[in-house]
C-alpha cells in the first residue's frame, strides 16, 4: 500500500466521482475538475467506457490527478480496473478477495462499509481506508459514534455530502469525502457547462481548505 497516496488522499480530502457520464464528455469533465483542482478522480465501472477513461486519464494527468475506479464488486473487475491503471479501487460492498488481491499487486483498496463489525474487517485484511457508505442515509452522528472505538481507521465519508455539510462530515472524523452529483454535476455537463464545473469544484476545494 503507498502510504503517499493516503497521505495525499488526506490533504486533498475530495474523491470526485465520475458516474454515467459518457465517453464523449469523460475527457472534458476530467479537465473541468482537474483545473477546479481536484486531484483524485474515480471512474465507476458502471460508466461506459469506464476503462478506457481510466487509461487515458492516467497518461493525461500523470503527476496532477490520482485516477482510481469505482464500483469494483469483485476480483474480474478488480483485475480489469488495475490493468486499465487504476491507482486505487473503491467498493460499494467489501469482497475480501478484492482486498486481498489488491494488496498483492500494490494498489489501495477502500471498500463499502457500514457496520463496525465491516469496518473492522475490511482493515484487518488490508484496507488503507474504508469508504462509510451510504453516509447521505447514515447521517453525520454516525460516522462520529463509530470513530469513537475505531479512529485508528481511515474513513472516507460517501453518500449525501454536499457544499454545505461537507466541512461537518471531515470534522466527524473523515479523513476524505467521496463526492459524485453533487460535484459531478450531469446537467453541467450535458450542457457542455465545464466552466461552472470547475467553479464548483474550486468551491468544494476551499471549503475543505478551511478543515481541521
Amino acid at each position: 500500500m503507498s502510504t503517499n497516496l493516503l497521505q495525499s488522499l488526506s490533504q486533498e480530502k475530495i474523491v470526485a466521482i465520475i458516474r454515467g457520464i459518457s465517453a464523449e464528455h469523460g475527457d472534458a469533465t476530467a479537465k473541468a475538475l482537474a483545473d477546479g483542482g481536484i486531484v483524485f478522480l474515480e471512474v465507476t465501472l458502471n460508466t461506459d467506457g469506464a476503462l478506457g477513461m481510466i487509461s487515458r486519464f492516467r497518461e493525461q494527468y500523470e503527476g496532477r490527478m490520482r485516477i482510481g475506479a469505482g464500483t469494483v464488486l469483485d476480483i474480474g473487475q478488480a483485475k480489469e480496473a488495475v490493468k486499465a491503471g487504476a491507482e486505487y479501487i473503491i467498493s460499494p460492498n467489501l469482497d475480501e478477495e478484492v482486498v486481498y488481491y489488491g494488496v498483492e499487486q500494490g494498489v489501495d483498496v477502500w471498500p463499502g462499509t457500514m457496520t463496525p463489525t465491516e469496518i473492522v474487517r475490511a482493515y484487518k485484511a488490508g484496507a488503507s481506508a474504508v469508504k462509510v457508505f451510504p453516509m447521505g442515509a447514515l447521517g453525520v452522528n454516525y460516522l462520529k459514534e463509530v470513530r469513537a472505538p475505531l479512529n485508528h481507521i481511515p474513513m472516507i465519508g460517501t453518500g449525501g455530502v454536499n457544499l454545505s455539510n461537507i466541512r461537518t462530515v471531515l470534522e466527524a472524523g473523515a479523513i476524505a469525502v467521496g463526492l459524485g452529483g453533487n460535484l459531478v454535476d450531469k446537467q453541467l455537463v450535458k450542457e457542455g457547462k465545464f466552466e461552472e464545473l470547475t467553479k464548483l469544484a474550486q468551491s468544494f476545494v476551499a471549503e475543505v481548505k478551511g478543515t481541521k
